[in-house]
């Protein structure tokens, strides 16, 4: 749906250029120019009433007057004529502009103007303030950039115009070609995600590169990101920074999480490779769109040179990659076919003098090491051996670009000789570097994009089956903490809440003067040998900031004398600040324990984050923290630890054990649960988090939460990617069978094989609208691997076999008001009411999502469906175009 009319832009038999010039140096000229110079050769109609002709081809003074409807039109006219040339264009049967004219702003209204002119007529535009648009395989270069791109499998979109033109004039010099080349724009109408999610079908686009400066819907984005990132590469270098992030008080977590960092997490998240410079881009695709995801990433090094494999290493080391470890039998294969003198070692030095049989037997011992996912080879130029006859012998053990199923990236020394080895190389398909940073810096690329692809496949539940959790008693809590108008919890409430989603906290008692604290001392130190006395106040954020904490505190007495002393601080700090009391809880003493930081806070293009790292009072100044988009798994929660310095300690040295990684990962996804659950929670802190290999333990808490969001229900609609909607789900019987209604998952690609050998051919072109037994891969990833805020699927599975009956599927539009439907049920198991059960579900599913309407396309001869569609209450009409098919439509508000 959200392409919809985008077909003509990409692939038109014809096209109108308004404001077509003869004048030198015009716009006009440039555009018109561009589109003759390349050659396209369909109908091209000028329209300008200053001229009879332009461009040695007609001139047309209005729209009205072009011959036939074009299928594109080029806008290069003055901003007050655009709203007026949609609204003509719109009228004469066009469906799609590229809007290249500036100076088109909500300011002055008429960007609102034009799409209301193009509202009625699903019009489409691409622009304004755009340098065009250029589809090489069609000659068509609608745009005014200074030369003709070449032809080939990149497609590129570019939010700035000067990026797109410095792209254009780089790839040309580097023998680079494109599919399609997509200015935005200012975006008004068609954005990232509209044309992501053109690409991500398109057949002559193998990779896709982009440049951002900003997101304007992130949902829609990372919707589309993700759905085309399971089939292609898709490479970003997204620019601009976010102030909002940096003036979150409340939290230390508001002030940590800062925007790049989570523009990060969500485009790894989406499975899109992000780079920091534009001379990466076109390498950055090329490597990645040689080999499949990697579940590992460990590199090996084999180099006659051992000074520029530790070059290598040095690199790889610096960019956060993993080097593997030779397994012992490798070792031992290994010094049976090299010299004595061998590094033994990774980077595996086979010495300056190897010979081709060196390089081959060296290779072929290490790509059978199962802990070595990326081979990479080098050589160094010397008078002992022929840079040309090693990569020979390299080249023989290729195929398609990997050696034994191993990922290769090379890396030949030099100018001279190196060259023509590097040549060798590449006709073998494989993939070749000049300097050991270059090669290096193509293996972070293989193992980051690996990396966001693992994480691209996973759909958390809304409902994680591991976590305790007692929603109740903290919406109780929260409506409590609203009623009274406030936005902090205190640290008692604070807790309340985190350790009923069953994350660990200190016994903690309040009291509520000086005096009160003497006697709830008494009953706490009868348990325990010390105890700790801090501050409550709704007007204090950060109590160790006033001096609001005291620990160690060994008697009753001295523990009034604590809170006497807090509030005397207190009062020097700030005279007009409240005391509510005092929290009073047992001394943790986990010596060997790690302070972290948990945290939620709120990005202003994403929404909620998550965030993980190392805790404590100098949080800020340490600086080591990551952040993710929730929901999170186990899985996910375990790559968020991985990302930090304090990850690694984690894992144990010296003599401290590794803390329990799972009781840490736990606690992650209870914050998850928890911003899934209330929407309402706008930040948190958990600092510190102690953990051992005892546990974890909650030490202090803040959150802080919208008293207006209270009674909002989960899932949390803010969530930049939805979860997996546990709830929908329920058992039918039906003629005596028993079945189990849910939503589609990634492995369910799985049980689509059987399915269709039992559903005929005809119920395929039925439901698909064309003939086929069988669909591909990719179509079936991209059928069960759907992220659940444009699309929902509901299978209906046999309970007994678990096998696959049938299939009922939404896909929303933009706007989130209109869905298309399409339902297929297996050939022998219709008639028995699987395919209303179905429907009906998914019919309640869009009321409760807030669509307006379903619709659906139906071939004339497909009399069951338009028999059913009828039954359910449709209105069926024809298609306006293709007088084959019916068009249904099911109003569900009025």
């Amino acid at each position: 749906m959200t392409i919809r009319n985008l077909h003509h832009a990409v692939d038109p038999k014809s096209l109108a250029v308004i404001g077509a010039s003869s004048r030198y140096g015009s716009l006009g000229r440039v555009v018109i120019d561009n589109v003759l110079a390349m050659g396209f050769e369909g109908d091209i109609w000028p329209v300008n009433p200053k001229y009879g002709e332009v461009g040695g081809l007609r001139c047309y003074s209005r729209v009205a007057d072009i011959p036939n409807v074009p299928d594109l039109a080029i806008v290069v006219t003055p901003p007050y004529t655009v709203p007026g040339l949609i609204q003509a264009l719109g009228e004469r049967g066009t469906r799609v502009a590229v809007v290249i004219t500036a100076g088109i702003s909500a300011d002055n209204g008429l960007r609102q103007a034009m799409l209301d002119a193009a509202k009625p007529f699903l019009f489409r535009i691409i622009g304004p303030n755009t340098v065009g648009m250029i589809v090489p395989s069609v000659k068509l270069n609608a745009s005014f950039v200074h030369l003709q791109p070449q032809t080939g499998d990149i497609a590129l979109l570019s939010q700035s115009g000067a990026i797109a033109t410095s792209l254009i004039d780089w790839a040309a010099d580097n023998n680079i070609g494109f599919s399609k080349i997509i200015s935005l724009g200012d975006m008004a109408d068609v954005d990232a995600a509209d044309c992501l999610d053109l690409l991500a079908g398109d057949p002559k686009t193998r990779a896709i590169v982009m440049y951002l400066e900003a997101i304007p819907n992130p949902r829609k984005f990372l919707s589309a990101a993700r759905a085309a990132a399971r089939l292609k590469p898709i490479v970003a270098i997204k620019s601009g920074r976010h102030a909002e992030s940096a003036k979150a008080a409340a939290t230390h977590t508001g002030a940590l999480a800062g925007a790049d960092q989570v523009v990060d997490a969500a485009l790894s998240r989406a499975g899109v490779l992000r780079i920091d410079g534009l001379g990466e881009l076109f390498d950055a695709a090329e490597i990645i769109g040689r080999f499949f995801p990697l579940k590992n990433a460990r590199a090996s090094v084999i180099t006659n040179g051992g000074g520029a494999g530790v070059l290598v290493v040095d690199r790889l080391m610096d960019l956060g990659c993993e080097l593997g470890t030779l397994l012992p039998g490798s070792i031992e294969a290994l010094d049976r076919v090299l010299p004595a003198n061998w590094s033994r070692a990774n980077p595996i030095d086979i010495i300056g003098d190897a010979s081709p049989e060196r390089y081959k037997a060296a290779i072929e011992i290490v790509a059978q090491d199962p802990a070595t996912d990326i081979l990479i080879i080098m050589n160094c130029p010397t008078g002992l051996a022929s840079p040309v006859d090693a990569a020979r012998a390299v080249a023989s053990l290729a195929r398609s670009g990997m050696i034994a199923g191993k990922a290769v990236l090379t890396c030949w020394l030099g100018s001279r000789t190196a060259r023509d080895g590097r040549q060798v190389l590449q006709q073998a398909k494989l993939a070749s570097y000049e300097t050991p940073a270059d090669v290096a810096l193509a293996a972070s690329y293989l193992a980051e994009w690996s990396r966001a692809q693992k994480a691209l496949v996973r759909v958390p539940s809304s409902r994680n089956d591991e976590i305790t959790c007692d929603r109740d008693a903290v919406h109780s809590i929260l409506r409590c903490v609203a009623k009274e108008g406030r936005r902090l919890l205190n640290e008692p409430e604070a807790k309340a809440v985190i350790a009923a989603y069953g994350i660990p906290t200190p016994k903690t008692v309040v009291a509520r003067s000086p005096e009160d604290t003497e006697i709830v001392a008494a009953e706490l130190l009868a348990d325990t040998a010390k105890i700790v006395v801090k501050l409550i106040s709704k007007t204090v954020t950060h109590k160790s900031d006033v001096g609001g904490v005291v620990l160690g505190v060994a008697t009753p007495s001295a523990a009034r004398e604590a809170a006497e002393a807090i509030a005397e601080r207190l009062k020097t700090h700030n005279p007009n600040a409240t005391i509510e009391g005092f929290a009073l809880q047992p001394m943790i003493d986990r010596r060997h324990a790690q302070e972290l930081i948990l945290g939620i806070s709120r990005d202003p293009v994403f929404g909620p984050v998550i965030l993980f790292g190392s805790g404590g009072v100098s949080v800020e100044v340490v600086g080591d923290t990551a952040v993710a988009l929730p929901p999170l798994d186990e899985v996910l929660a375990g790559d968020l630890i991985d990302k930090t310095r304090v990850g690694r300690l984690l894992a144990g040295f010296r003599d401290r054990p590794p803390a329990d990684r799972t009781a840490i990962a736990g606690a992650l996804c209870a914050l998850s649960q928890m911003i899934v659950d209330f929407p309402c929670i706008i930040s948190m802190d958990i600092n510190p988090l102690l953990a051992d290999e005892k546990g974890v333990i909650v030490l202090d808490a803040r959150i802080e939460i919208d008293p207006q969001a209270v009674e909002r229900p989960g899932p949390n609609r803010d969530l930049a990617i939805r979860p997996y909607p546990a709830s929908w789900q329920k058992n039918v019987t039906l003629s005596g069978r028993a079945y189990h209604l849910r939503p589609i998952r990634p492995a369910d690609a799985a049980l689509y094989p059987a399915f269709l050998a039992k559903t005929s051919a005809e119920d395929i072109r039925m439901r698909f609208l064309s003939s086929g037994k069988t669909l591909p891969d990719q179509m079936l990833v991209r059928l069960t691997q759907i992220d659940y805020e444009r699309e929902m699927a509901f299978v209906a599975l046999n309970r007994e076999s678990g096998e696959l009956a049938g299939i009922a599927r939404l896909h929303a539009d933009p706007d989130h008001e209109t869905a298309e439907y399409g339902l297929l049920v297996r050939t022998d198991l219709q008639g028995l009411g699987l395919g209303w059960s179905l429907f009906s579900y998914l019919r309640d599913y869009a009321v409760a999502d807030g669509l307006k309407r379903i619709e659906g396309l139906i071939l004339n001869e497909n009399s069951k469906m338009l028999r059913m569609c009828r039954e359910l209450g449709f209105s069926i009409g024809v298609h306006p175009i293709d007088s084959r098919l019916k068009v249904a439509v099911l109003a569900l508000q009025p």
